[in-house]
């Protein structure tokens, strides 16, 4: 197979615009063929010379990463021109030359020419699952199929800005106390590193016997001033294997059900996953994918593995032809009201309805909780970061006091 080259063109459309951009082909008269049946008039094809020092520069994790904000930005984007009414191809096109996300651009560009080929938009985004989510595919698919794919996208827009909103909600909660806490280590390590060693050395001059929180220091000091590079190679090798294995089934199966659990914050962790979980669920029933299907989907992008058990089990109960709120009523991560609104929404058959307002109600929950832990953990955290400082001043300040008595 021949490799594929990048070719820019210039074409008027049907109403006579000029329009620019890039394509990839085989040589230049494949380009002009896939122009002409778009229903566009070639002007100019050129092949563009990606190698030398017009080869652009990427970094690893920088310039290939797509974020969640691009997403929400394109489909609401791509919903808005179908609506108008141009072509599938046309509104792909017009994506891929104006979206700032490079890396976007060229998964949009692959997809474009998929579905010029005859493959199905969702097939065509199925291809790609590194950067649209199996919820998008399943809900585009359904588009698809009833015809009403603008309605879909809008709703795949509208999720994905709730889960950026969501996300900035969490970073605001959890900013300041790693900032702080982060703080506190590196002031303790340079106090151990820089200040204690100067006391140590007076003291050991003056001789006598240390207080035992002054030995605590002066020990803790000598170890850091040995083992700082070790111990900075385990933290750098520790983040490095948190980073790869973070979404592993197993380390999730240990952590996931420890995060509700943990004080102050699991609360906060358990009304982010049902959000999550009754958003996304509400948003592919209101698209008219299947129950079982849209289960299997919203268990996985809840975020929590404990969450995920629980929409195993209820797939099992709809299976079977039973309840699909009954079995929740056995999970604990799920409130008593989420499980009532559920059963009414199941009875009166409006339940991906049920669902958006149980979504927005806990969105509301979330905002409230981040606001309450900032508040409670701001004068926290300065009484920590002051205790920990002002006991190690302290430590180091009780020989001062029996100096005198030695030199006497």
């Amino acid at each position: 197979m021949a490799e594929g080259k990048t070719f820019e063109y210039a074409v008027r459309d049907r109403s006579g615009k000029l329009v620019k951009g890039r394509i990839e082909a085989v040589n230049q008269a494949a380009v002009a063929n896939r122009l002409k049946t778009m229903g566009l008039a070639p002007l100019t094809i050129d092949e563009v010379n990606t190698g030398g020092l017009r080869k652009e520069i990427s970094i690893p994790g920088f310039s290939d990463k797509i974020s969640l904000k691009d997403m929400a930005i394109m489909a609401r984007q791509l919903a808005t021109m179908i609506n108008a009414g141009l072509s599938l191809l046309r509104a792909l096109t017009i994506l891929a030359e104006q979206t700032e996300s490079k890396a976007l651009a060229k998964v949009l560009a692959q997809v474009r020419s998929d579905v010029e080929t005859g493959v199905a938009f969702s097939a065509g985004l199925a291809k790609h699952p590194r950067v649209f989510p199996p919820l998008m595919v399943n809900m585009v698919r359904a588009g698809e199929v009833g015809g009403f794919l603008d309605q879909v996208l809008l709703s795949v827009a509208t999720n994905f800005e709730s889960e950026v909103k969501l996300r900035g909600k969490i970073k605001s909660a959890m900013t300041y106390p790693v900032v702080v806490f982060v703080i506190a280590i590196l002031a303790v390590v340079g106090m151990l590193l820089f200040i204690v060693p100067v006391f140590a050395g007076m003291f050991a001059s003056l001789g006598g016997q240390l207080p035992l929180p002054t030995q605590i220091l002066v020990t803790m000091s000598g170890f850091l001033k040995v083992g700082a590079i070790p111990l900075l190679i385990v933290v750098v090798l520790i983040s490095v294997w948190w980073g790869r294995h973070k979404n592993d089934r197993a380390v999730r199966e240990r952590l996931d059900p420890i995060k509700l659990k943990v004080p102050v914050f699991g609360n906060l962790f358990r009304k982010i996953a049902v959000a999550r979980f009754t958003r996304n669920f509400g948003t592919m029933i209101h698209a008219g994918v299947p129950i079982l299907q849209a289960l299997d989907i919203v268990g996985e992008t809840s975020g929590n593995i404990v969450v995920e058990r629980a929409a195993k089990s209820v797939q099992d109960s709809v299976r079977t032809g039973q309840s699909l709120s009954a079995p929740l009523s056995h999970h604990p991560v799920f409130p008593p009201m989420v499980v009532q609104m559920m059963a009414v929404g199941e009875d009166t058959g409006a339940l991906d309805t049920m669902l958006e307002k149980i979504a927005e109600f806990y969105d509301q929950e979330v905002e409230a909780t981040s606001e309450q832990l900032t508040a409670l953990i701001e004068p926290l955290m300065i009484v920590v970061l002051g205790s920990i400082i002002g006991s190690m001043i302290i430590a180091l300040y009780m020989p001062i006091f029996s100096i005198f008595n030695l030199i006497n």
